[in-house]
């Protein structure tokens, strides 16, 4: 047995050292190029103040510079791309990234680039020199500067011959201006000026200003390293001053259809409220267009309001075009008329969706159907209806169809209204975003096998809108929701053999067998959204808020409705659910340059049952569950937890645990922590970017009210009863859709016991051994080390 073993391991380190030898001779591009080519192994910059140096850098060209120490771009660029030991001149593919081949005339481009970068910073005697080492085909290039004295503005003299403007721009320049007298001189904040100035002529009515108006000149013949700045704000040719324009008649015209307009319009000879609207296509009406037109007859040009009325006009999803224009009456001066050119975009579409949702010992699948009408009442209603089936099998236990154990079907409807549709109130278009009013209504059924059947009525009216481009609220005054259903089987007869889990599960057990009424209201609050799809640094928050029960409890002690055998008050005969449920999801995104970020996450919610739900709890869909891929990822969802709780231990029938599958496992608490580090793999695959992830994944979910002592939130036992798991991912971004593939490792799990908890250890050592003794005793349950999650869109 020991020879046996000395000789796997034998094999096992040639395989690992052969492995290595082919990956490096891969990677090795030398072989490639020709004898007198040199590949660019190392590229240095010397002497550059530190702040400047990583902007420096980007100066180098980018044919020039090294790549990655793994090299896996070059890897992936040498496999399709070399023939007869040598690269390929024409049908390259673009897969991964060509070695640098160093080319002198780049070096001196970047040399020269980099010279003039830090005379732009202020270093007006920058010089910068170069120098190329060559060894066995492998090149490095170093760059010195000497930057000599940087220069300060010591001056700032104003040449503006308009006395409005220079009184304007005078009194606004504090907010917004980087040249100040005493700085390191930047050409990046005279652009800066410049663009500020720019943007403030434009929104004070100066409809014809225009950038080349604004100059600089920079007088460096000083002593003492410090230069004086002349700025200059010419008047228009052959005119004494700039003139403001104020906006006249308003014009919106809608083409026919999506191919744009006829060489012919005949427009509406109509002017309400001082616009002119023309709807060639006859579908649409006039107020929910005009409703986010900000360039208001008789107003100031205001450059602001044009952008404004662009943003909210796409926002509206009904056109593919928005164009504005103005035109300049011959009789009038100072004014101009506006004139909106809008072509509709296709405004209703079908979409049938699948999945295969394949996880441990089970398979299924999921269907559905989404028909959606953009402009439903002529005025960007955006209205959906989906029908939508799943089913969900064992495998591995006979025929597939025999075993399927889970149905799930659904209908669902939603109105969304591009507009706040507030009682007796008359709602103004907010600057800060497209505000919806959303009708919506579902019907839900479930059912597993010989367990339960679950039906749910859900009925709300929600209210979406931006309080600034960061700040997004949603507020639900209306939320309607009935459940029914029952069990497949009797929970009282004592003669089940399964009548101790039964006994044991019935408080679970009655919530879902519990026909109930929820009326609440529902408020969410989200920071930052818009930048989740971004690589730079910032803190996202999302705080969501589900209250319930407290109206009807008023109208149950108004009007001493009955109590059922529960105790629980009833509206109509039905019990009503009281509880509140708040829960949290902090994210702080790190930009460490490129595509490369560090995300840290923490996720936490609780659901507290009370007066009229204190015997019943919180609704069973309100509970939380843990796993899955957007969760801790080394376990499948609804899988972990709650706390300490093992299957195994606490139901010992193997049909009763299959029948339970995907029940047992929630709670009322969960917490749960994410650390992730995102990177770029492959610029080019297969026409998208390829993307990776390092994650650490913690967390669990607990019960606070109900259940057993392993299963509930303990404070001091908190650390006994988080599981860890790790891994990595690929991210595939083909820009709008981001398809995801992680592969999740357990390393500590908090259904075990002391050191068993650590189950990386049996992983690294007697994994098999280990899993087939849990196998056996949690049968249909199977341990799985590993698990793969596949997804759309990022995790978080």
């Amino acid at each position: 047995m020991k020879a046996y073993h000395d000789y796997k391991k034998n094999v096992l380190f040639r395989a690992i050292l052969l492995f290595i030898i082919v990956f490096v001779t891969a990677c090795s591009s030398t072989k490639y190029i020709e004898d007198y080519q040199s590949i660019v192994k190392r590229v240095e910059i010397d002497s550059v103040p530190k702040s400047l140096h990583e902007e420096a850098f980007n100066y180098i060209q980018k044919d020039i510079r090294p790549t990655s120490k793994l090299g896996v771009n070059v890897l992936i660029y040498n496999m399709f791309n070399t023939k007869d030991g040598r690269y390929k001149t024409n049908n390259v593919k673009p897969l991964g990234t060509p070695p640098p081949i160093l080319d002198s005339t780049l070096v001196e481009i970047s040399r020269n680039q980099i010279e003039k970068y830090l005379m732009s910073k202020g270093y007006f005697n920058a010089k910068v020199k170069s120098d190329i080492k060559v060894k066995n085909k492998r090149a490095e290039v170093f760059f010195k500067a000497d930057t000599g004295s940087a220069f300060s503005v010591n001056k700032i003299i104003y040449e503006i011959p308009d006395p409005k403007i220079k009184e304007l721009y005078l009194s606004q320049k504090a907010a917004y201006s980087h040249l100040r007298e005493g700085r390191r001189y930047d050409d990046d904040s005279l652009a800066y000026e410049r663009d500020q100035v720019y943007l403030m002529m434009k929104q004070k009515g100066y409809f014809n200003f225009s950038r080349p108006y604004i100059k600089f000149t920079v007088d460096s013949n000083l002593n003492a390293s410090k230069a004086n700045i002349t700025m200059i704000i010419d008047n228009p040719v052959d005119k004494p001053r700039h003139l403001q324009y104020n906006l006249g008649e308003m014009n919106i015209i809608i083409a026919p259809n999506s191919d744009g307009f006829p060489d012919s319009i005949k427009m509406n000879p109509r002017i309400y409220k001082g616009v002119r609207f023309t709807d060639l296509s006859g579908k649409f009406r006039r107020n929910p267009i005009t409703r986010y037109n900000f360039l208001q007859p008789g107003q100031q040009y205001d450059i602001g309001n044009e952008n404004l009325t662009y943003d909210r006009l796409y926002e509206l999803n009904v056109f593919k075009n928005v164009k504005i224009e103005y035109n300049k009456p011959n009789d009038s001066a100072g004014t101009v008329d506006p004139v909106i050119h809008l072509i509709p975009q296709k405004l209703m579409s079908n979409r049938i969706e699948g999945e295969v949702p394949f996880n441990g010992g089970t398979v299924g699948f999921t269907l559905s159907n989404t028909y959606t009408n953009n402009n439903l009442f002529r005025g960007a209603e955006k209205f959906e209806f989906q029908i939508k089936g799943g089913l969900q099998a064992w495998l591995g236990q006979g025929n597939v169809f025999s075993e399927i154990y889970q149905r799930d079907f659904s209908v669902s409807t939603n109105l969304s209204v591009p507009r706040l549709m507030i009682p007796f109130m008359r709602s103004k278009p907010n600057r800060g975003g497209m505000p919806h009013t959303i009708f919506s209504a579902s019907y839900v059924y479930a059912l597993q096998k010989d367990f339960f059947q679950r039906k749910v009525i859900l009925t709300s009216v929600a209210y979406e809108f931006r309080e600034t481009k960061s700040k997004f609220h949603t507020v639900t005054p209306l939320n309607f929701e009935y459940r029914f259903g029952g069990l497949l089987f009797d929970q009282f007869d004592s003669t089940n053999v399964n009548f101790p889990i039964i006994r044991d599960n019935l408080v679970n057990l009655l919530l879902l067998e519990r026909k109930n009424v929820t009326l609440g209201i529902k408020y969410a609050y989200t920071l930052n959204a818009e930048k989740l799809l971004t690589n730079g640094s910032f803190i996202y928050f999302r705080g969501d808020l589900d209250l319930a029960g407290n109206m009807l409890q008023g109208v149950s002690k108004l009007f001493h409705t009955k109590v059922d055998s529960l105790g629980s008050s009833t509206i109509f005969g039905v019990p009503f659910n009281q509880y509140v449920r708040p829960e949290i999801d902090l994210r702080w995104y790190k930009g460490l340059g490129g595509d490369k970020q560090f995300v840290a996450r923490i996720n936490a919610g609780i659901g507290y049952a009370y007066g009229n739900s204190k015997v019943t709890g919180i609704p069973f869909e309100k509970l939380f569950y843990a796993g899955g891929s957007s969760g801790v990822r080394a376990w499948q969802a609804r899988t972990l937890g709650p706390g300490n709780y093992n299957r195994g231990i606490a139901i010992t029938d193997p049909n009763q645990r299959k029948i339970l599958y995907g029940f047992d496992q929630i709670g009322d608490l969960h917490i749960e922590a994410n650390l992730e580090y995102r990177y770029k793999l492959l610029n080019k695959f297969f026409g998208a970017k390829l993307k990776g992830a390092i994650f650490l994944d913690a967390g669990n979910i607990w019960n606070v009210s109900s259940g057993s002592p392993a299963t509930r939130f303990d404070l001091k036992s908190l650390g006994k009863q988080i599981a860890i798991g790790t891994g990595t991912g690929f991210r595939y971004d083909v820009q709008y859709f981001v398809f995801r593939f992680d592969v999740g490792l357990k390393l500590k799990d908090p259904q075990f016991t002391g050191s068993d908890q650590w189950v990386i250890g049996k992983f690294l050592t007697g994994g098999k051994a280990f899993r087939a003794a849990y196998d056996a005793a949690n049968s249909p349950d199977s341990y799985r080390f590993i698990q793969y999650n596949f997804g759309i869109g990022m995790p978080f």
